[in-house]
Formats: structure tokens, C-alpha cells, sequence
């Protein structure tokens, strides 16, 4: 038991840091704001689809149609019932307007389902986790551009649904077929190289921009008039809901595969991207910011603490 700990604190460990040096690079005018739309592009449009490719072709685990339709919609069915669940502990106890509210439901609900949890799937599971890692990441994301939106602006905006065919899951579409057809065998092996050197790319660079997202924001943290807030996302995010998540993980007959993904994700802080969608949308930016930083801040100490105890509460024997 301990030494599983201290394997995923250690796997835990440089994804944090990495972060965080995010963060320094964005104070030390290393990494600056106009260089951020063009990495962002890069990183989007041409890493993430390369990791995704990357983890999806020559997987075994993706030719089970089992992997290939359960996992979005366990994504899409986690998250919703995420942000319903924050939206009225927002409401009875009276967390703010209604801006705030909704703010909080989606920080609250949406946990880290990208550049978090992919390297530790793939250092702690492999290929085949990452890959239906990916495909569950489906129903996040229309979860996120669906009833995210409406929390936030209270309506669902068409502009908002169609950035979920973007680049990722666009390759997630064309992985798919390819993997389950053995089309796979017909890529040249220059252009698998091509795409595994790129997909290493794609997670430090991730992480590096997420660090300075969060510092572009920090000026508007304000702690000490929103320490309820970070209270109940963080009473929400890494207690209630991740114990809802392994119990569904438990006891519903979910691929093996599946339910690693599931332990994982009910690990996980609240998402980053949402301190943007809160500017963009009418959101609240600082409930955001709190609800990402205390979440992130407690998470580095439970993120070890909740994936050892999945595997050994769920898959005893699988890890």
C-alpha cells in the first residue's frame, strides 16, 4: 500500500512542477502574452491531435466497442451531475448572485480532464488507458460547450457548441475507425515517428501554458473574501465527488480500462480553462480563480491520496 503511494506521488510530482514553472516563466517575461495565441494554436491544432493519434493507433483497448461508447458517456454523465450538484450547493448556501453561481457549478464540476491526467495514465497504465482516456474526454467536452455555457450565460450559444469538433476530437474521430479497421498498417513508419515525436511535445507544453494562464489571473485572486468558495469546491471537488465517481466505478461493470480512467478523474482538481470561458461567457473571473487554485493547491496532496485508494478499493490486483 505504501509503496503504491509513493509511486503515484512521485508520478504526480513533475506534472505539478511543470506547472508551476509555468508560472515562473510567465513572471520572468520568459513566456510572454503574445507569444500565448500562437502556442496555444500550435499546441491545439497540431500536439494534442498528434498525442491523441499517438495513444489511439495500435490500441488494442479501442477495438472494444464497449471503450468506444460507454466512456462518453460516462464523461458527459460525471460532469453534468458535477455542475448540478455545485449549482445548488451554491444556491442553499447562498454563495453569491447568480453570475457566481454558475461560475461555481462549472469550476466545481469540471475537473482536469487533460493535461493532468493523461501523463499519469500513461505512466501508471499505458497505451490502452490513455486511449479510452481520450474517447471519455468526448463527453467532457460537450458537457463543457453544452451545459457549462448555460450555466454561465444562461442560454446555449451555437458559437459555444461548435468548438466541440475541434482539432482534438476531430482526431479522436479519425483514430477511431482507423485503430478498429487495422488501418494503422498502411501508416508509413515515418509518419508514426513523426507523430510520437510531436505527441511528446504535447503535454509539458500544456502544462507550461496552463502555469501561465493561472498566473496572467492571480491579480485578480482576492482569498479573503471568497474563502467559502474555495471551502465548498474544494469540500465538493475532492471529497464528495470523487467518492460518487469510484462508486460508480465499483459497482458498474465498466471495462477495466474504463474504471482506471474513472479513478483517475475523480482524482482530479477542477479544470483550468474555465477561468476563460468565465471571462468570455459572463462568468465570475475571481470565483474561477478560487475555485482552480484551491482546488490545485489541496489537489497536489489528495490527487496520490484518492488514486491509491481507487486501485486499491476498485482493481486490488490491477496495479
Amino acid at each position: 500500500m505504501n509503496s503504491q503511494l509513493g509511486t503515484v506521488f512521485l508520478v504526480v510530482l513533475p506534472v505539478f512542477f511543470v506547472a508551476i514553472l509555468g508560472v515562473l516563466i510567465r513572471r520572468f517575461n520568459w513566456l510572454n502574452q503574445n507569444a500565448d495565441e500562437s502556442l496555444l494554436k500550435v499546441t491545439v491544432n497540431l500536439l494534442a491531435p498528434c498525442l491523441i493519434l499517438d495513444s489511439i493507433l495500435q490500441n488494442r483497448a479501442l477495438k472494444e466497442p464497449a471503450n468506444l461508447f460507454i466512456p462518453p458517456l460516462v464523461g458527459f454523465g460525471t460532469v453534468v451531475i458535477g455542475m448540478i450538484l455545485s449549482w445548488y450547493v451554491a444556491k442553499i448556501f447562498r454563495l453569491g448572485e447568480r453570475k457566481v453561481m454558475g461560475t461555481f457549478a462549472l469550476c466545481t464540476g469540471l475537473f482536469n480532464y487533460g493535461y493532468v491526467p493523461i501523463p499519469l495514465a500513461r505512466e501508471l497504465f499505458g497505451k490502452e488507458t490513455v486511449g479510452v482516456l481520450m474517447v471519455h474526454n468526448v463527453g467532457v467536452e460537450i458537457s463543457m460547450w453544452s451545459a457549462g455555457i448555460l450555466l454561465l450565460a444562461g442560454h446555449t450559444e451555437g458559437k459555444a457548441l461548435k468548438k466541440i469538433f475541434n482539432a482534438p476530437v476531430m482526431a479522436i474521430l479519425i483514430g477511431l475507425p482507423i485503430n478498429y479497421f487495422w488501418g494503422d498498417r498502411f501508416i508509413p513508419a515515418f509518419v508514426q515517428g513523426t507523430i510520437h515525436m510531436l505527441a511528446a511535445c504535447a503535454i509539458p507544453m500544456g502544462l507550461l501554458l496552463i502555469g501561465a494562464t493561472v498566473a496572467d489571473y492571480l491579480h485578480d485572486f482576492h482569498s479573503a473574501t471568497g474563502w467559502r468558495v474555495m471551502f465548498y469546491s474544494c469540500l465538493l471537488r475532492l471529497l464528495v465527488l470523487p467518492l460518487m465517481m469510484l462508486l460508480l466505478a465499483r459497482y458498474l461493470p465498466f471495462t477495466i480500462e474504463l474504471k482506471r480512467v474513472i479513478v483517475l478523474q475523480a482524482a482530479m482538481p477542477s479544470a483550468v480553462f474555465p477561468i476563460v470561458m468565465a471571462r468570455h461567457y459572463g462568468g465570475d473571473a475571481s470565483t474561477s480563480l478560487r475555485v482552480v487554485i484551491g482546488t490545485s493547491a489541496i489537489g497536489f496532496l489528495t490527487i496520490p491520496l484518492w488514486i491509491n485508494f481507487g486501485l486499491h478499493w476498485i482493481l486490488p490486483n490491477s496495479f
